[in-house]
């Protein structure tokens, strides 16, 4: 139960923080965001390092690097991926991609799940598909370079899921101070390379810094899920996090929340009271 509360509130950290960054995304190139956004989260990191403690062993090491690697693929992949659209397909086929991976490999290594669970895993996973699926798009359909980002976006936000599952369980915030350290010098890298390009307009300040704010505090409710549950049914109910990207749409901007959505948010409520039981 400890492990369920803890991805949610990852899950709905996520969606804040996609949502703050999407808007502050509106004001300037992303990359501009990213900048702001990928050192906040490292400050917030450097801050609770005191409080949680941290052990740099070689596993806290290697693995936090790869999942800041990881990190940086998922913002470029999917920020390319959702330029190209339409976003109503692309988004689902990410978000589920990204849920199936880390579930897979949690059967792997001997994850077991009760009969509840069996129901509420897959009832999750079609939840994913509902809840980020915006309103439909008639005739229009992905080309294959924007499906293949897709699955490629998704790939690599499973794939910094699964580091940092991997990462040593004693090792405090390390993964995630190594992850976010690695992931910023890789954004303003790239930034730098790109600097004629990203235009003049000034970033939101304040809202891309909660941004980071919001996805360190995520990716640490993520880190204690993984640690106190089982990596399947954490990642899943982690994946929901589209859910609170549409109900703050819904509340602050006023965009209409689709029948589909209500459906899987419903659908979402049922799938984690199961896998509550399991």
């Amino acid at each position: 139960m400890i492990a369920l509360l803890l991805a949610l509130g990852s899950s709905l950290a996520y969606g804040c923080a996609d949502f703050l960054g999407g808007l502050g995304a509106r004001k300037a190139h992303v990359l501009r965001t990213v900048m702001i956004a990928a050192p906040a989260s490292l400050a917030v990191e450097l801050l609770l390092w005191p409080f949680l403690g941290a052990s740099f062993s070689t596993g806290a090491l290697a693995w936090g690097a790869l999942s800041g690697v990881a990190s940086a693929a998922a913002f470029a992949l999917l920020y390319r991926t959702l330029a190209i659209g339409p976003m109503n397909v692309l988004s689902p086929v990410t978000a589920l991609v990204s849920a199936m991976l880390p579930v897979g490999v949690g059967l792997l290594q001997g994850e077991h799940l009760g009969t509840a669970g069996l129901i509420g895993l897959p009832l999750a996973l079609a939840a994913v598909v509902l809840v980020s699926a915006g309103h439909g798009t008639g005739s229009v359909r992905p080309s294959r370079t924007a499906l293949l980002l897709a699955l490629g976006a998704g790939a690599a936000i499973a794939l910094q899921l699964i580091f940092l599952h991997q990462a040593p369980s004693d090792s405090g915030v390390a993964p995630l101070i190594i992850g976010r350290a690695v992931s910023s010098a890789v954004t303003l890298a790239v930034a730098g390379m790109m600097y004629r390009r990203l235009g003049s307009e000034k970033p939101a300040y304040a809202m891309s810094a909660a941004a980071g704010v919001l996805d360190s505090v995520a990716n640490l409710l993520f880190l204690l899920a993984a640690r106190s549950g089982d990596l399947a049914v954490v990642a899943v109910i982690t994946a929901l996090y589209p859910a609170g990207t549409v109900l703050l749409a819904r509340a602050v901007l006023a965009e209409r929340v689709h029948r589909g959505q209500l459906v899987g948010l419903g659908t979402a409520a049922v799938a984690v009271s199961l896998l509550a039981l399991t």
